[in-house]
């Protein structure tokens, strides 16, 4: 899905920048993984939305892995 009209950034674009291994840590930053700027700043909230999303997931992972180990 297009979360982003102005640079045509779609929610792949977003988790794959924020699965790199210079992780962002804010939209801004997204926006420069991907060569670009933001432009209107709507989709602003989404990105952050979609960049809590992809660590919660990376962090539930990490934590079942780690309980993994213990039993």
């Amino acid at each position: 899905m297009i979360v982003c009209s102005c640079n045509v950034l779609s929610d792949q674009d977003v988790r794959k920048a924020v699965a790199a291994e210079q992780r962002p840590r804010t939209a801004g930053q997204v926006y420069g993984c991907l060569g670009c700027s933001p432009q209107c700043g709507r989709c602003a909230q989404t990105i952050r939305q979609i960049m809590d999303e992809a660590l919660d997931a990376a962090g539930a992972a990490c934590n079942g892995r780690a309980s993994d180990r213990r039993a």
